[in-house]
């Protein structure tokens, strides 16, 4: 029986798109929530400048609230070396670096070339090295506008692999790869994954990062899965997007992602009936906010049961 861990990205990758801020005790409910529901890991928020991004400017308190959840797997985004050490002061568990493939997007995104961010990725590597064994964060690169760009147009896929390599050189303990824009189609997605896990080893490459705005965030997700994928990123709601990349909309949608899974006979450990009732937090304190999916509107079908460990 095939495990595949989902891991929620709502707080973060969902609320940084939208304008509004939601309030920090609803977004304690919401995660609260999700995890009774049982999701393995949520991504809190980032460690960015408040300045920059108000939304996130809770994701310490979130930190701290959410690592007192039993079982719960707490990470977060940073974006460069002083982020990554408010992260780790704050005990975050895992760590997920944004490395753009497209050297105009890192540029607008974390205002660095490639040569720099390889830089961070050495200067982090070496920082959660020196932490203890038992706080020890694990620490992730995210390959992002891998698939393609909406400001460059297509990315060299010898590129991807080049850096890809080049950050497991510098220290990242894996590379997840992201389709920050959604440019993505299956057979590219398992192109790539092939070339990368060839590249950099099979246990180095675990995670996929999908968007669904056009149309293709599940079929991406099940092309990633026949080649060995075991993570994969979803928002609730299908909330999400990059704001330093135009046009780029929402995630996969959580509950529909978990719902094809596990008809598939895949176990994810969700229950889904109760994931559905979280939306209801983000409404309540989102009043107006578009959220996404089928599976929310059409409910789950007569005699659908979920697989049991």
């Amino acid at each position: 029986m095939t495990r595949i861990h989902i891991s929620e990205v709502g707080p973060r990758d969902g609320l940084q798109s939208i304008s509004r801020v939601m309030p920090l005790e609803a977004k304690k409910a919401w995660i609260a929530a999700e995890a009774a529901a049982g999701v393995p890991e949520i991504e809190v928020g980032s460690f960015v400048p408040p300045s920059l991004l108000p939304q996130m400017a809770d994701t310490a308190e979130l930190v701290a609230f959410a690592k007192g959840i039993e079982g719960l797997a707490v990470a977060v985004l940073v974006p460069n070396f002083k982020g990554a050490e408010r992260a780790v002061a704050a005990g975050s568990q895992k760590m997920s670096l944004p490395f753009s493939m497209s050297e105009t997007h890192s540029l607008k995104n974390v205002r660095k070339d490639h040569v720099a961010v390889l830089g961070e990725i050495r200067a982090i590597a070496e920082l959660v090295a020196a932490q203890p064994p038992s706080t020890r964060p694990h620490f992730e690169v995210g390959l992002a506008t891998a698939f393609g760009c909406t400001i460059e147009g297509p990315v060299d896929e010898d590129n991807v692999v080049r850096l890809a390599a080049a950050a497991i050189e510098a220290g990242a303990a894996e590379v997840g790869l992201s389709d920050t824009t959604g440019y993505a189609n299956p057979a590219q997605v398992k192109r790539l994954v092939r070339r990368v896990k060839a590249e950099v080893g099979a246990d180095r490459l675990n995670t996929l990062h999908l968007h669904n705005t056009r149309g293709l965030g599940l079929a991406n997700a099940l092309a990633g899965l026949e080649e060995g994928i075991t993570t994969l990123d979803a928002s609730l709601g299908g909330l999400g997007g990059c704001p330093f990349a135009p046009g780029a909309s929402g995630n996969i949608v959580t509950e529909d992602l978990i719902f094809m899974l596990e008809a598939m006979g895949c176990q994810t450990g969700v229950d889904l009936e109760k994931l559905l009732k979280v939306r209801g937090i983000i409404t309540d304190a989102l009043p107006g906010e578009p959220l996404y999916g089928f599976t929310p509107d059409a409910g789950l079908p007569l005699g659908f049961a979920q697989v049991t460990a």
